[in-house]
C-alpha cells in the first residue's frame, strides 16, 4: 500500500471524517479527508492499494482486503463514500473491478458499521464543476481547490474527489 503523508495527518480525530475510495482490482485509490472549521475540509492523506497482476484474483482481492482493513482501523471514518464503476460491453476488467467493489463495500462494513454510499462518477466530477473531466482535470480542479502544489495524476486524486463529494452531502441513489 502506498501513502502519501499530509501535514494534517497529526490533526484527524475519530469518526470525524470522510473515506473516499476509487475502487479497483490492480489500483485502489483512497483518500481521507476531514472536516474543518476553515471553509474546506482537510486532506489527511490519500494514496494508493496495488495488487500485483502475477497473483490470482483471489490473492489480489484479499491483499486489498487487508490493506484497506488496515486503512478503516487507522482512521476510524464516520463516513464512506465509493465511486460505483460504469462499463460500457468492451471493457475487459469489469469482473476484476465488481468483486473488488464487493470486496471493499463488505470489508468496509465489517470494520466499521458503516453502509457506503455510491456515487456515480459523473456526479462527483460534475460536484467539482465538469462531470467528464479527465484524471489530470480532476487533479488540476483539486490542486486549485485545496491550494496544494501538486498532487500525482493517480486513482489517489479520484478518491480526494470522491470524498470530498461525500463529505459535502452528495448522494445517489444507486
Amino acid at each position: 500500500m502506498e501513502k502519501i503523508h499530509s501535514p494534517n495527518s497529526e490533526l484527524l480525530t475519530p469518526n470525524s471524517g470522510w473515506l473516499g475510495i476509487d475502487p479497483g482490482l490492480a489500483i485502489v485509490g483512497w483518500a481521507m479527508l476531514q472536516e474543518s472549521e476553515q471553509q474546506l475540509p482537510l486532506i489527511i492523506d490519500y494514496g494508493t492499494i496495488e495488487t500485483n497482476k502475477q497473483l490470482s484474483t483471489s490473492q489480489r482481492l484479499l491483499e486489498i482486503e487487508s490493506d484497506l482493513g488496515e486503512l478503516l482501523t487507522e482512521f476510524e471514518p464516520q463516513g464512506i463514500a465509493i465511486e460505483m464503476p460504469f462499463f460500457n460491453r468492451t471493457i475487459k476488467a469489469a469482473g476484476g473491478v465488481m468483486q473488488a467493489l464487493g470486496v471493499i463495500n463488505l470489508v468496509c462494513y465489517r470494520e466499521t458499521n458503516i453502509e457506503p454510499i455510491f456515487l456515480h462518477q459523473a456526479s462527483w466530477k460534475c460536484h467539482l464543476g465538469d462531470g467528464k473531466a479527465k484524471k489530470k482535470e480532476v487533479a488540476q480542479m483539486i490542486t486549485t481547490l485545496f491550494n496544494l502544489d501538486k498532487l500525482p495524476i493517480d486513482d489517489s486524486v479520484d478518491a480526494i474527489a470522491i470524498a470530498y463529494a461525500g463529505l459535502c452531502g452528495l448522494r445517489n441513489n444507486i
